[in-house]
């Protein structure tokens, strides 16, 4: 039978609390109780074996409607907001930060919302948590575009292997982002790789395809358009077959500072 919360995980957690403030702490202790929300980060999965795999929709959602993930879902408004407008679909929000994450799970649960869960932890394991074709759409929305290293890119190949895993065949793939090198540097994957393409826009807001879904404003994005910054936006499709190539290009860094990420180095260009 499948247990949601299990003992040595509750011990696990005061490793990552202890030297918290108490704010942060309170959100957690909220967090260990919510029954949508999962937690295992890279340093107990190990430990904690993750028995949903394969079986979301069986063991926690309690229907067959498709699965589609938020991957640094933050505050989970995204995730949220997708769930109010599709009862259809189910949501998994993904972070490692939980005191964020909170916002957004405390609010699906007071809004009795039943197609929502919230994953905690690392993207790089994310494989770990889906089977072969459980997933059918991820959304990347205003990711940090880790301009210093591809590998840590989600849109970068390394990610793309990863999504592979565990989303359907030509399953689909949203990137909405203010960056405009996280922007350029997935075009060029995208074409490197002969990726379909569904969409694509350098300023959303002026595209005529700000619909329902795409006019769901984060907290962070409103702080773009407020900064007279356009929001990009490409979908994409992932094809199972081929080997991924990663695009030998150098493109130019964003030239500002966001709030919550700086530019760690003086180069004005990488790949």
């Amino acid at each position: 039978m499948f247990h949601r919360k299990t003992l040595p995980l509750r011990a696990l957690r005061k490793r990552f609390t202890k030297n918290m403030g108490k704010g942060k702490l309170a959100k957690f202790a909220d967090m260990a109780e919510y029954p949508h929300v999962f937690e295992y980060p890279y340093s107990v999965v190990d430990e904690v074996p993750f028995e949903m795999k394969g079986r979301w929709n069986q063991d926690f959602f309690k229907n067959e409607n498709p699965i589609v993930l938020e991957l640094g879902c933050g505050r989970g408004e995204y995730t949220v907001g997708l769930a109010r407008r599709y009862p259809g679909k189910n949501f998994i929000g993904v972070d490692i930060k939980g005191a964020r994450m909170w916002t957004g799970a405390t609010e699906a649960l007071n809004e009795g919302l039943k197609n929502v869960a919230f994953l905690r932890t690392n993207i790089e394991i994310i494989d770990r948590f889906f089977a072969p074709g459980e997933v059918s759409e991820i959304w990347l929305t205003f990711s940090d575009p880790q301009m210093k290293k591809a590998t840590k890119r989600l849109t970068s190949t390394y990610f793309m292997n990863r999504y592979r895993r565990f989303l359907i065949p030509d399953g689909l793939v949203h990137l909405k982002t203010d960056s405009n090198f996280m922007f350029t540097y997935t075009k060029y994957m995208v074409e490197a790789n002969h990726f379909p393409v569904e969409f694509i826009t350098d300023d959303l807001y002026h595209s005529g395809m700000d619909d329902d879904i795409l006019s769901i404003r984060t907290y962070y994005e409103q702080q773009w358009l407020d900064r007279g910054l356009n929001i990009k936006y490409i979908q994409f499709r992932l094809p199972q077959e081929g080997e991924l190539q990663e695009p030998d290009v150098e493109i130019e860094l964003d030239d500002y500072r966001s709030y919550n990420r700086s530019k760690r180095s003086g180069l004005k260009t990488s790949k």
